[in-house]
């Protein structure tokens, strides 16, 4: 009898699948497990307290996301799959992801991510890439090409991670994921699939939960109330609108934080829903390392200006863990509502005036930054139009009236602003308040590094509507 070739080996069509080969099966694997990937990092994200990994863990949720969307892509060219693409996989690979979730620390679980699942996952694709026909697979291959450079991101990342943080893996975590991949035949054949069985998202049958509260970095309680002076000085004063959306922007990190809570409750949405929320979380993770990166062109560190707003309770190193019942599906909905309808919504004029006074004034950096954040909020708009009737049908609240809702909402936050300048106008504006000082010290700092050209000139512009 002739010997079959590697090649055809690799992509025969399967005896139970009609006329799929057999790599369609692997790639509903794959894709589930991507997206698991996607969900672990949002399971563990709000650990980090270095900035620096917070915005790597965000970047990564994202490019996890375009994985899984790409293979996503390649399994709709194969006839019978467009329109079907969340067919059930094996039992045995929700059991994988979810050990590999209930790790003992955020170390194991930064190895159990990183290191075997994402390091299995890698073997079987170049495995894979050098067992198919490469004329015959060749799109299947170009798919794997640009998932494997996302791979590769995530292990030059943990190299350069654990040379700052060395860690010995638990044994007993190790041996249980490592003995549920090779369950799973190192993902080099598709796990068997019993006709009822269906895997759930990763971590949906079990109880795992989130922090409660983010984690701060090192030494960065912020040690001055700058909200009193930036509110009432908004309007008035472009070196104050200046300082003010770079602390803003900075604090979106916050927000990016947060929204890992929102990919992790937001399995029950569909799959375009999960991948619009990750870009929207890595946009809100940039928009933060956007005023810091312009905070470190002025020379103002982070441990100066405080992570966090003034009396925000926030996690130290150390502290207990207090963990927070997940999500449900209405604050879901309230949440996208609020930060779409409301937040980003009420907030095109002021960052509109702003980009134009900036770009007036010679700040070139500064406009930029407001430039880019309109275009992605821009976005963020326009997907939560899309999306807020399926959250409301699938939350089961009522989504009726919604921008009405949202107009009088931003109406009672300006007037409670309003409410607020009024009851600081009280507060020193001098040099017996220590606020005031380190106010006007960080002005002074911005104003040497890059003078604005129309500091004196700039006329009033709106008040900042939150």
């Amino acid at each position: 009898m002739t010997e079959i070739s590697t090649f055809e080996r690799e992509t025969l069509v399967a005896p139970d699948t009609g006329r799929k080969p057999k790599i369609v099966a692997r790639l509903r694997d794959w894709e589930y497990l991507e997206h698991s990937l996607m969900r672990l990092l949002a399971a563990w994200g709000r650990h980090f307290p270095v900035w620096d990994d917070k915005v790597a863990c965000h970047r990564h949720v994202w490019e996890q996301s375009e994985c899984v969307q790409l293979l996503r892509d390649r399994l709709a060219h194969f006839p019978g799959t467009t329109g079907n693409l969340d067919t059930p996989v094996s039992p045995r690979l929700e059991t994988l992801v979810n050990t590999v979730l209930q790790a003992p620390s955020h170390e194991d679980a930064i190895d159990g991510i990183y290191a075997l699942l994402n390091g299995a996952l890698t073997t079987a694709y170049l495995t894979y890439g050098g067992r198919a026909h490469p004329v015959h697979d060749a799109p299947t291959l170009a798919t794997l090409r640009q998932v494997l450079g996302f791979k590769n991101g995530l292990r030059l990342w943990l190299a350069e991670y654990r040379r700052r943080h060395p860690h010995v893996t638990d044994e007993t975590y190790k041996s249980a994921v490592e003995a549920q991949i090779a369950a799973c035949e190192g993902f080099h054949e598709a796990a068997p699939l019993e006709k009822g069985e269906s895997a759930a998202p990763c971590g949906v049958n079990t109880d795992f939960r989130l922090p409660k509260l983010l984690m701060r970095p090192q030494n960065t309680v912020p040690r001055h109330n700058l909200g009193p002076m930036l509110e009432a000085d908004f309007p008035f004063s472009i070196e104050a609108r200046r300082l003010f959306w770079a602390h803003g922007y900075m604090l979106e990190m916050m927000l990016a934080e947060d929204m890992l809570r929102w990919v992790w409750a937001a399995h029950f949405m569909p799959w375009e829903y999960q991948k619009a929320l990750a870009r929207h979380l890595w946009d809100e993770s940039r928009h933060g390392d956007s005023g810091m990166s312009r905070f470190l062109d002025f020379g103002i560190s982070l441990e100066e200006i405080g992570y966090g707003r003034w009396g925000d309770a926030l996690r130290e190193d150390g502290e207990p863990m207090e963990w927070a019942p997940n999500m449900t599906p209405q604050e879901l909905y309230e949440q996208a509502f609020f930060i779409g309808m409301v937040a980003e919504t009420g907030h095109f004029t002021v960052k509109n005036e702003a980009y134009n006074d900036f770009k007036a004034g010679g700040d070139l950096e500064s406009a930029e930054m407001m430039l880019f954040d309109v275009i992605d909020e821009g976005a963020h708009v326009q997907y939560c139009h899309e999306w807020l009737p399926e959250l409301a049908r699938r939350a089961g609240v009522d989504n009726d009236h919604y921008r009405e809702r949202a107009a009088q909402i931003r109406a009672d936050y300006q007037r409670k602003l309003h409410e607020r300048v009024a009851k600081n106008s009280a507060v020193p504006r001098d040099e017996s308040n220590p606020d005031w000082r380190f106010y006007q010290d960080l002005l002074a700092r911005m104003r040497a590094q890059k003078p604005l050209l129309n500091a004196q000139s700039c006329p009033p512009r709106s008040w900042n509507p939150m």
